[in-house]
């Protein structure tokens, strides 16, 4: 029985690769029931993410070799690659190496951009899948709850992931410290881009009030305010919206500044000098710097951003060493807890026996009572009964280890059955002494 964790990531496969291993969400299900039909695989579960396909099984055999390339073989037949195509790609960590793995992929350790929280929330949703799919067993019921437990330490005892280390989330986070509700809040977006996607984004899951979207062609601005429901207006119409902003951003590919400072002045003007958070992420720079100049704006620029990213950075790998720690305390948890499971396996199977033994006796006591035998002598025999059989084959491999010279099995013995120094060397008593001298 082995935790085997097989897989690709964007540290080892291109983006082609990645995308044609993924899985759609709607498939994972019957994915998981094809895998669990596979010689070798006890129990699986699935993580399919942009940067990331992953398998977790439970295993049948102790050698992980064979089930690595069962996984790999499986995964390459059903996206339809050709065999043996995941060789250079493919990753794979067994037994206390896959739960370290585990623990540092659901903690955003392992992750393209570190600490980064989406990955957790998307660990859950895979074990939950596999959960719903009839995929997941004891084995990796047992640990995913360590995953989750891990994780959990990690985000609330470390600042992993509360500074942002990307130029739209940092720009939306300084935007919040500016603003603390951002509901009552309306933010200009000017440009319709990936990056401005990315910060509409953001601030629509903070639940921004509204959102202005300023493009040079009115179609792409509308496409993009369709999708967080805001509003399309052209470049040229900003000076008639400008007042309505509480929260500019800019990120287009112009090569001269889009707002001076005299707008800025007309617009704060008409805001009666309410303040404005402008971030300009664009190069060149589509907002003048000397509107930083001005009383009731906080102008930032890229490089500004860059500043608060790269410190950010810096306080995530500080904290990613604390994490790290964590997940090896973690490891540690979950290797005497899977002992202790390995010994209830044993306490139960000891216990089964036990109650056969006894049940056995028992018949042979009701049957001999049924008989008319004397109840007092019948009690006598269910007790040398029992006690000989629960004896023997512990006291026959005693013997053994006595004459092996096997002194660890018999301490053991000692320990497991708290035999005492007076008990294993009794006072005699008269009669004892007695025959003790007769026969010397």
């Amino acid at each position: 029985m082995t935790l085997l964790a097989f897989g690709i990531n964007h540290n080892t496969a291109s983006l082609d690769i990645r995308e044609r291993v993924a899985f759609a969400p709607e498939r994972v299900s019957h994915a998981l029931a094809q895998l669990c039909e596979q010689p070798l695989i006890e129990e699986a579960i699935i993580l399919s993410t942009c940067n990331r396909t992953e398998i977790y099984v439970r295993t049948s055999g102790s050698d992980d070799a064979p089930a690595v390339q069962a996984l790999q073989y499986w995964l390459e037949c059903y996206h339809l690659l050709p065999v043996r195509a995941l060789d250079r790609s493919q990753y794979h960590h067994a037994g206390e190496a896959a739960i370290e793995h585990m623990m540092r992929v659901a903690c955003g350790l392992d992750s393209l951009v570190l600490g980064e929280p989406q990955i957790l929330g998307q660990v859950k949703s895979a074990y939950s899948v596999g959960c719903d799919a009839g995929s997941v067993g004891r084995f990796l019921h047992s640990a995913f709850q360590q995953v989750f437990s891990i994780a959990k330490r990690v985000r609330t005892e470390t600042a992993i992931g509360e500074n942002p280390v990307s130029v739209a989330y940092a720009a939306v986070s300084l935007a919040r410290q500016i603003f603390s509700d951002l509901k009552q809040d309306t933010a200009l977006l000017v440009g319709a881009g990936e990056t401005i996607e990315l910060v509409a984004r953001h601030l629509s899951e903070q639940g921004i009030g509204r959102i202005i979207v300023a493009n040079r062609t009115l179609g792409r601005a509308a496409e993009l305010a369709e999708k967080f429901s805001a509003e399309a207006i052209l470049l040229a119409d900003i000076p008639e919206h400008l007042h309505r902003a509480d929260i500019v951003i800019t990120s287009t590919a112009s090569q001269l500044p889009l707002l001076g400072k005299g707008a800025v002045e007309s617009a704060l003007k008409k805001r009666k000098h309410k303040p404005m958070f402008m971030v300009d992420i664009a190069v060149p720079r589509d907002i003048e710097p000397e509107v930083g100049e001005l009383d009731d704006v906080y102008l930032y620029s890229v490089d500004d951003l860059s500043e608060v990213i790269n410190e950010n950075r810096r306080s995530r790998q500080d904290a990613a060493a604390k994490a790290d720690s964590i997940v090896q305390q973690g490891v540690t948890l979950y290797q005497r807890e899977l002992r202790a499971l390995d010994s209830v396996a044993t306490i139960r199977a000891y216990r089964q026996k036990s109650e056969d033994i006894r049940d056995q006796e028992l018949s042979k006591a009701v049957l001999a009572l049924q008989n008319g035998a004397d109840p007092e002598s019948v009690l006598g025999q269910l007790a040398r009964g029992l006690t000989n059989k629960l004896l023997h084959a512990p006291t026959a491999r005693l013997k053994q280890a006595g004459a092996a010279g096997n002194s660890q099995m018999i301490n053991l013995t000692h320990e497991l059955f708290d035999l005492q120094e007076k008990d294993l060397h009794p006072p005699l008593d008269d009669a004892s002494t007695g025959r003790e001298k007769a026969a010397n």
